[in-house]
């Protein structure tokens, strides 16, 4: 998808634990035809959660028949785009020659490296019907070293990637280690990233190992120690504490972080990068034609001015 930089999230609860780092409660934001999209990073208190930059919570929206969602071709640098569904289809076509349709609970990795460019519609047979939409994007900023790999694509389906399954929990490893499970995505730095429906009275543990550790709670209320938590809620924790999540009703959160980068990164529209030199490269690349093209696609986003 596409980022404009507009005022930060409000801060959340003003109480929490003391495991708790920062409550952020994303802001909502319509993009038009009800399609809301809700930002909980970047963050003016946080910039990052292990590598995640960015993450956006769309939906949900129900598309009548003959609506979509159309997202024309736009370019990104020195990330890597995740985008996951609880409902809906999306049909992704890059300019590595990329086409795929997008299905809940599948895993769709676009590292763009030094450079790719995409685009996000909805599919030809759900514009038709209509659908309803549900998920979430984020953003991976790349580590030092590896922000102009070469840009690729990984797909995994819903039933490709690994779940548990307790008597009051479910867990599906999307990317990288959880609950001694591992992901078969291929990563260059190590985050994680799991989905975790659970019912009311569960509680499910959150990894400790991993550096830096957040829970988006998607809907749902949470208790952690003692205090209650209702989603929308991206709750960032300190490291090594351990933590139970205890559900109060039907819930369903992502559990994601990883190993913190090197340094903080620069971002401009859907450019970033540790250099705004390249930035500065990467403006005029998009401006000049220079990217390549995205297979069966005549339009794009113009760079902002």
């Amino acid at each position: 998808m596409s980022w404009q930089p507009s005022n930060d999230p409000v801060l959340g609860d003003p109480m929490s634990c003391d495991a708790l780092d920062l409550v952020i409660v994303p802001r909502t934001r319509d993009l038009g035809d009800g399609f809301e999209v809700r930002r909980a990073l970047p963050h003016g208190k946080r910039q990052m959660v292990g590598p995640f930059i960015f993450f956006d919570h769309f939906g949900p929206v129900q598309f009548v028949s003959g609506k979509g969602m159309d997202v024309r071709p736009h370019p990104h640098i020195g990330l890597a785009t995740v985008t996951y569904l609880f409902d809906g289809s999306i049909m992704h076509r890059d300019s590595e020659g990329n086409i795929q349709e997008i299905q809940p609970g599948a895993m769709n990795l676009m590292t763009a490296g030094r450079g790719i460019a995409h685009s996000e519609r909805t599919p030809d047979a759900q514009r038709a019907s209509g659908q309803k939409m549900l998920g979430l994007q984020s953003w991976i900023a790349l580590p030092a070293g590896s922000e102009e790999i070469a840009p690729s694509f990984q797909h995994y389906g819903a039933g490709d990637l690994p779940m548990i399954s307790e008597r009051d929990f479910t867990a599906r490893v999307i990317a990288g280690s959880a609950f001694g499970i591992t992901s078969p995505v291929t990563m260059v730095s190590p985050w994680f990233y799991t989905e975790v429906t659970a019912i009311a009275g569960a509680s499910v543990p959150l990894d400790p190992d991993h550096e830096e550790r957040a829970i988006y709670v998607v809907d749902g209320e949470v208790e952690i120690a003692n205090e209650r938590y209702e989603g929308p809620r991206l709750l960032i924790f300190r490291p090594g504490d351990r933590i139970t999540v205890k559900a109060l009703k039907a819930t369903r959160m992502m559990f994601l972080g990883g190993d913190a980068l090197e340094g903080p990164r620069h971002i401009w529209w859907n450019f970033v990068s540790s250099s705004k030199e390249r930035i500065e490269q990467a403006k005029q690349d998009w401006k000049t034609g220079r990217f390549a093209a995205v297979p069966q696609e005549h339009e794009f986003i113009p760079l902002p001015e």
